[in-house]
């Protein structure tokens, strides 16, 4: 496992980002783990994070001009990313949008750098139904912005539905010709969980949980 990928773990793990249990969710599946990117809510947790965003795009190789944050929770995350390129030597242009149009000042949805004719980066914490990325790229095109992939936190790496063989990280990659990088994913997870005496007693739950609804395809 890189480095990047262990790191980020970690840091989920000590900020209660990544919990164990049993946990409902949307889909109706009883899931034995949890993550939400929302308990990054402290300054060191969010550049701590960012640098593990960062590697992974340096590993994928992904070239891009501007980082795109969608609302709510890729506004931060993309804020921390640009951030973290600047201390490394890159000045990245940011933007990112709202929920709904402001009829005063500057006006729009819209916010910050420009991404007519630049090639632009997703940047989110998870692909759950791929409604988000979906509505991401409905603006980006909008405004004439050439869209270069999606980078995000953790790859469940499970089946969008009954229906479907593919996760929907892959399906979104799939359906609009776009890489997805993800700085983890839940094969990374179980490796991790076998090399840790404190997480050794979930594998067998995550293991059971993919057999059930996971994916080979990502």
């Amino acid at each position: 496992m890189t480095d990047h990928r262990a790191r980020f773990l970690a840091l989920a793990l000590r900020v209660q980002a990544l919990r164990f249990g049993e946990f409902t969710l949307k889909s109706g599946r009883v899931s034995p783990y949890f993550f939400n990117a929302g308990r990054f809510d402290g300054g060191a947790a969010l550049a701590e994070l960012a640098a593990c965003y960062a590697d992974a795009l340096d590993e994928a190789g992904l070239e891009f001009d501007v980082l795109f944050g969608p609302a709510y929770k890729g506004i931060p995350l993309a804020t921390a990313l640009a951030c973290e390129f600047a201390r490394r030597g890159r000045d990245v242009p940011l933007a990112f949008n709202r929920k709904e149009a402001k009829a005063h000042g500057e006006g729009g949805t819209l916010i910050g750098a420009s991404m007519t004719g630049r090639r632009v980066l997703i940047v989110d914490d998870v692909i759950t139904a791929g409604t988000a990325i979906r509505e991401a790229l409905g603006i980006i095109g909008e405004v004439g912005g050439l869209p270069a992939g999606i980078v995000i936190a953790l790859d469940r790496q499970e089946r969008a539905s009954e229906e479907h063989a593919q996760s929907a990280a892959q399906a979104v990659s799939d359906e609009h010709g776009l890489p997805v990088v993800a700085v983890a994913t839940l094969a990374d997870l179980l490796a991790f969980a076998g090399e840790s005496a404190d997480l050794v007693g979930h594998r067998d739950a995550l293991l059971a949980y993919r057999a059930r609804y996971g994916t080979t395809a990502g």
